[in-house]
């Protein structure tokens, strides 16, 4: 692989502490390193470009980490990723992407992740997206992850999107048996002229399952963002959305949370709020001795980590 390439995965995984867990690295479309172990298979798809991961059931305490990297301006990377969870057991898969591009020409990663997740399996899915470069190509990323949770399955993603993406669009759809349960907290922050668009759709098939999503955002600059969010309960179910957003400079975003109750026992809620930094607390830091710039970046900081 290439410098840049190492030095992005730096930031989007914790790249130097790999040991023996199992990977596969992508850099402009291919693949420029992949590894096994006993217990998670990674194969190549032979009918379009991408992997199936295979973890094999009652595999605790593991770690699989699937990063792609874009180095060069003008490339289009789709990559399709197929994840097939044995039951019982309690891994952390560690995704992300990072987009470079020095030129006018725009660059686009398109991950489009599918988990199948076994009765009574636990995954943590992290993934952290980045752009950067010199260029004025725009840097593009639009994932897509489609989760099926079987029977006292849980699923928690924890994705993080910190400027430098010109525009992202974000597409989870999630469909949840008896006891299942799923919890993601996403955290974006734009500037500039970039969007992000997020959209999560989910079903809550089974008795007793529940999903609980948290959105953090920060659109300073002139940039934009717009959240969506659907929960469908169908039975007895839990579920909760949350979205809270703080104005900088120019920035908007748009906030549609929706609710459908298909069933008495339905217990579903959304919460959204947007506004800017509270002039209160940009004094209280003031007097502490930061400047106003620093007060702002604090506030931001404590409202993402």
């Amino acid at each position: 692989m290439n410098n840049i390439t190492e030095k992005m995965l730096k930031i989007i995984t914790d790249y130097d502490n790999l040991g023996k867990a199992s990977y596969n690295i992508r850099e402009d479309g291919e693949c420029v390193g992949r590894r096994s172990t006993k217990n998670v298979s990674i194969e190549p798809l032979f009918d379009r470009s991408g992997i199936e991961i295979k973890v094999k059931p009652g595999t605790l305490g593991e770690t699989v980490y699937i990063p792609a990297c874009l180095t060069k301006s003008g490339v289009n990377d789709i990559v399709y990723n197929d994840f097939y969870i044995g039951e019982d057991s309690d891994i952390t898969i560690v995704a992300g992407c990072a987009v470079h591009t020095d030129s006018d020409k725009e660059s686009l990663h398109n991950g489009i992740h599918r988990f199948f997740i076994g009765k009574n399996s636990k995954v943590t899915y992290i993934e952290k997206h980045i752009g950067e470069g010199e260029g004025s190509g725009e840097r593009k990323i639009d994932p897509v992850t489609d989760i099926s949770l079987e029977e006292g399955a849980s699923f928690t993603i924890d994705t993080l999107q910190i400027s430098g993406v010109d525009y992202s669009n974000r597409k989870t759809v999630a469909r949840l048996a008896a006891k299942a349960k799923l919890l993601i907290r996403e955290r974006i922050m734009t500037d500039r002229d970039e969007k992000a668009i997020t959209d999560f759709e989910v079903t809550l098939d089974g008795e007793d399952c529940g999903v609980d999503l948290i959105s953090r955002s920060v659109a300073k600059g002139n940039s934009y963002q717009a959240y969506a969010s659907k929960i469908i309960g169908k039975t007895r179910c839990t579920g909760h959305s949350e979205c809270d957003a703080i104005l900088a400079d120019n920035g908007r975003v748009d906030a549609t949370p929706t609710l459908s109750a298909e069933s008495n026992d339905a217990s579903l809620i959304h919460e959204a709020a947007i506004g800017k930094i509270a002039g209160e607390q940009i004094i209280k830091l003031c007097s502490l001795g930061l400047t106003e710039e620093e007060a702002e970046r604090k506030i931001i900081e404590g409202f993402l980590k």
